[in-house]
């Protein structure tokens, strides 16, 4: 199969797009040829070596993380999917590679494809669905009438993150550019501060929580915001010593983190909030919510701009290029 691969880290390693064996599947695998994937800030992080202390890849590497295609082999032990099926997904951490013709992965890992989208809409939902719905729903359990902020809400992650918010029956504010004002008042945001010419921490308190997307200082600044106990999940941000427990790192690297990152414990403690560091996990189970959800028409995709397989490496620039409003897509097949 053709599958597009990294043979070593770094910011200018190029895409080779290069022959690789046929997955192989386990009794509990699906195998799917891939329609379409998208591209997530993991991907070019991943690529670039950031996040080698909590994710060392062998190589030559196949990059992405969430796709959308048809099942054509299940393992023996499979009985919710079939051959035929449209489905998406996004693979275990340690069983990434969506920008490949063909992907093995667990069948727990993906659901039937919501039936009103394309391949590319489909492929464009399942990763930042899906953390989205885990921060809002697993760790700040989100109530009807409170105040979030949502950092850059005409991103990837903040146009899902607006629509899911909204249909929560939450308040939202959200930073934007004039280039992407109209784009997240369509979404459903209350309120947005243009982030080039205001300050959100000067013109927003009280706030019940913040979804932060964008790590360094806007993360430092979204503690003044808060009320007392409120909480921010960061998926850009340090992680922390909770985290490091939470996913059983081993005292090493849990000490390390709670070195790094105390400058954020500090702000944590002032405030007298909380903060998560959020990696997101798989979940078919949670996939097909979200799925309910875009069927009744009350999530949508959106989709800035759609590439070849072969111009992976040019869709590779333009979503770190920072300029994209919505997600970035690749057709595979």
């Amino acid at each position: 199969m053709k599958a597009m691969i990294i043979e070593k880290y770094g910011k200018n390693v190029p895409l080779i797009l290069a022959d690789r064996p046929m997955p192989h599947i386990g009794e509990h695998d699906v195998l799917v040829e891939i329609h379409a994937a998208s591209l997530n800030p993991i991907d070019y992080k991943i690529k670039e070596g950031k996040v080698r202390f909590l994710l060392n890849y062998k190589f030559p590497l196949i990059l992405g993380n969430d796709f959308s295609g048809i099942v054509v082999k299940v393992g023996e032990r499979v009985s919710a999917f079939k051959p035929g099926d449209e489905v998406y997904g996004r693979p275990r951490k340690d069983r990434i590679g969506t920008l490949a013709e063909f992907i093995a992965v667990h069948e727990e890992d993906i659901a039937l494809k919501p039936n009103n989208l394309s391949f590319e809409e489909a492929a464009s939902i399942p990763l930042v669905g899906l953390t989205t719905y885990q921060a809002f729903s697993d760790i700040l359990n989100l109530q009807k009438y409170q105040k979030i902020l949502i950092h850059a809400g005409a991103g990837g992650v903040g146009t899902f993150a607006i629509q899911l918010a909204k249909l929560m029956g939450a308040y939202v504010a959200t930073t934007a550019s004039d280039k992407g004002y109209e784009l997240v008042k369509s979404l459903g945001a209350d309120l947005v501060v243009n982030y080039r010419k205001e300050n959100f921490e000067e013109l927003l308190t009280g706030y019940d929580a913040v979804y932060d997307t964008l790590g360094g200082a806007a993360l430092e600044k979204s503690f003044r915001i808060l009320k007392p106990n409120g909480q921010i999940v960061s998926i850009s941000g340090m992680p922390n010593a909770r985290f490091g427990k939470e996913q059983q790192l081993g005292w090493i690297k849990t000490t390390i983190l709670s070195i790094v990152s105390r400058k954020i414990t500090a702000h944590e403690k002032k405030s007298q909030a909380k903060y998560h560091y959020l990696f997101m996990k798989p979940s078919g189970t949670q996939l097909k919510i979200i799925k309910e959800f875009i069927e009744a028409g009350r999530i949508k995709p959106i989709i800035d701009k759609v590439y070849s397989f072969k111009d992976a490496g040019e869709a590779f620039r333009y979503l770190e290029g920072g300029s994209a409003k919505g997600k970035v897509v690749i057709r595979i097949k």
